[in-house]
């Protein structure tokens, strides 16, 4: 009984070291994303988020961001053209590919799912970025 004891506190102490670790790592990517951001993005999606109606699409509360991950990640990656549907309205623009390398793309998706009533704690790496393809 000892032994189980034991057992299950390690394994709960594990658990929670391994949280914190990938809490502070997703805390640093967030800050680094709000940069490229500022850097790339902000000019149409604005600083709120919020986009342009009717050109630019919201990212802020998006349904998009949470619904097509990897959609989100190649638009970002390789640039975005064609009709999405954001929040129930449909876009039909163009976004140049941003030049950004996979750990930027990371940063930047990690920095906008956690943002502007966006919330999504699973982290986006680097390995999945690089993953997605054209």
């Amino acid at each position: 009984m000892k032994f189980f004891v034991l057992t299950v506190i390690g394994g709960f102490l594990t658990f929670a070291l391994i949280s914190a670790r990938v809490q502070n790592e997703l805390q640093e990517s967030i800050k680094r994303g709000n940069e490229i951001y500022t850097d790339f993005c902000i000019n149409c999606h604005m600083a709120n988020g919020e986009g342009v109606e009717n050109t630019f699409p919201p990212l802020a509360k998006s349904d998009y961001l949470k619904n097509n991950r990897t959609a989100s990640i190649r638009g970002i990656k390789y640039g975005q053209q064609g009709e999405i549907t954001v929040n129930g309205k449909v876009y039909n623009g163009y976004m140049a590919p941003m030049g950004l390398d996979d750990e930027e793309v990371a940063d930047v998706m990690n920095y906008i799912n956690n943002s502007w009533g966006n919330s999504n704690s699973e982290i986006v790496t680097v390995e999945e970025v690089a993953r997605v393809k054209k």
